[in-house]
């Protein structure tokens, strides 16, 4: 089978918090090179609850907006958040077969945490096992409980992590890759947003797809190969 036959990555797409799909999916392919996002699928999906407050893309981006779960001042508590994983493991039976997640800011939250939630059977039983991650200005969930089940053991699955010089959430983002094993870190010099790329982030980004594309075709000719060997 040729190269150009086997399926590239699709990954499910977790905006943040208080915007929408339109949001992160305008901001992704204006500033990804195309040669990039031919790559990629790339499914955005919007979360599944109205915005309950003020956005700050107000008067940048136009609503609707939308947000995956509520949380008080010092994120250690959270409300809506069964019923968020809920919606995603639909997400992920409506739009599948989803090799990864990509998300951004309390996108980028839930999707580091959900490979280890899924991992102890908490969170995406009813669809297959999470491959693959890209987190866009993540942090790590603050609630030890929560915390002790999303990332103990180390995450193993490949991840890319972008980590923006200006972030505010820099530094929680720096301590959630020690959760990883591995972590493939681009740096750029922005704040909290979905960032251009330089030559050298482009070639990481792209050698890191490369990697993940030829897991896929690795796991499609097994699964072939096992199916020819079963007799008829």
């Amino acid at each position: 089978m040729g190269a150009e036959h086997h399926r590239i990555p699709r990954f499910l797409c977790l905006h943040g918090f208080r915007t929408s799909a339109e949001i992160f999916r305008k901001q992704v392919e204006t500033k990804w090179p195309k040669s990039l996002l031919e790559k990629v699928d790339l499914v955005f999906v919007d979360a599944p609850f109205s915005c309950q407050g003020k956005s700050d893309v107000e008067g940048i981006f136009d609503p609707p907006y939308y947000e995956w779960f509520q949380f008080n001042e010092t994120f250690t508590e959270y409300t809506n958040f069964d019923e968020c994983l809920a919606y995603i493991e639909d997400c992920m039976i409506k739009h599948g077969p989803i090799d990864g997640l990509m998300g951004f800011s309390q996108g980028a939250i839930l999707s580091a945490a959900l490979p280890g939630l899924q991992s102890k059977g908490l969170a995406l039983t009813k669809v297959p096992k999470i491959k693959t991650l890209i987190i866009i200005g993540g942090a790590p969930f603050q609630l030890a409980s929560l915390a002790e089940k999303a990332y103990s053991p180390p995450i193993e699955c490949p991840s890319l992590h972008f980590s923006g010089a200006e972030d505010f959430l820099k530094e929680h983002g720096i301590k959630l890759l020690e959760y990883f094993v591995d972590p493939v870190v681009i740096h750029h010099p922005k704040g909290h947003t979905i960032p251009r790329f330089d030559e050298k982030g482009l070639q990481m980004m792209l050698s890191f797809l490369e990697r993940i594309q030829q897991m896929l075709t690795e796991e499609e000719e097994e699964i072939c190969l096992h199916e020819e060997a079963i007799p008829a």
